[in-house]
């Protein structure tokens, strides 16, 4: 596996894993009627890196999966990520 490759999994890994954070934060303080983290935050973060994490938290915590914003958005941020790793690791 190239450095890349790996750079790339490590990124998305962590990215993934601060949105399925931010995603269960954000449905908690919804419920908790508190002050709640930005649509424009929770959309940056899949895009950048954290799309598998969106996608995840939408189906564990049932969040966003309204939106029509979000059910398009994440999975498609989740396509262009599978494709940047299959470009790097047959490049």
């Amino acid at each position: 596996m190239s450095e890349t490759v790996r750079l790339l999994l490590v990124w998305m890994g962590v990215m993934s894993l601060i949105t399925l954070v931010l995603f269960g934060w954000d449905k908690l303080m919804a419920k908790l009627g508190r002050s709640r983290v930005p649509e424009a935050a929770l959309l940056c973060a899949a895009v950048f890196g954290g799309a598998a994490g969106g996608l995840l938290g939408m189906l564990i915590f049932h969040h966003k999966i309204r939106k029509k914003q979000f059910t398009i958005t994440v999975p498609a941020a989740l396509i262009v990520h599978i494709g940047l790793l299959l470009c790097a690791f047959f490049r």
